[in-house]
């Protein structure tokens, strides 16, 4: 099973969304957030979070590239319960079993997305607001293409580069 973690490159996502989502917290689309938003909704910050970040699965926070990676299904279970608790909490869900098969949907759609992709493949999220709701597209950056090999066997971005 694939899932896909927050990336960055730089600092550039503090700056763009209000709520930046965790380096390496797992991550989905999170589309549903603006289900009932309209043209007057997507200004500033609120308008980056919508047209192109992924929805980080701890902190709820948006991230501009996530990566694909392994993901266990016992972690993919415990991601379902924080996102159950999620939806009674912020969307009034009635309880967390009613919420938690959503919640297992949501990561299955992106699971489905990243399960083709080898690791470390990015995936950026664009959305656009049509007459018939929310439309997401992908787009898939290829490890080799985005050169993360190096960080993915020898260490972390936040580690300096020794010379």
């Amino acid at each position: 099973m694939k899932l896909a973690r927050a990336i960055h490159f730089d600092d550039s996502d503090t700056r763009v969304f209000h709520n930046p989502a965790r380096t390496g917290e797992w991550c989905i689309s999170g589309g549903f957030e603006f289900s009932n938003w309209t043209e007057g909704d997507l200004t500033g910050k609120a308008r980056q979070a919508f047209s192109n970040g992924w929805m980080g699965c701890e902190t709820f926070g948006r991230v501009s590239f996530a990566a694909v990676t392994q993901i266990e299904p016992v972690e993919r279970d415990r991601l379902a319960d924080g996102l159950a608790r999620h939806f009674v909490d912020i969307y009034g869900a009635p309880s967390i079993d009613a919420a938690r098969g959503v919640a297992l949907e949501e990561l299955s759609q992106m699971m489905e997305l990243c399960e083709d992709h080898a690791p470390n493949t990015l995936l950026t999220v664009a959305r656009e607001l049509t007459e018939a709701g929310v439309r997401e597209s992908y787009r898939v950056i290829e490890a080799q293409d985005a050169g993360l090999e190096q960080f993915a066997i020898h260490g972390s971005l936040d580690e300096p580069h020794q010379h």
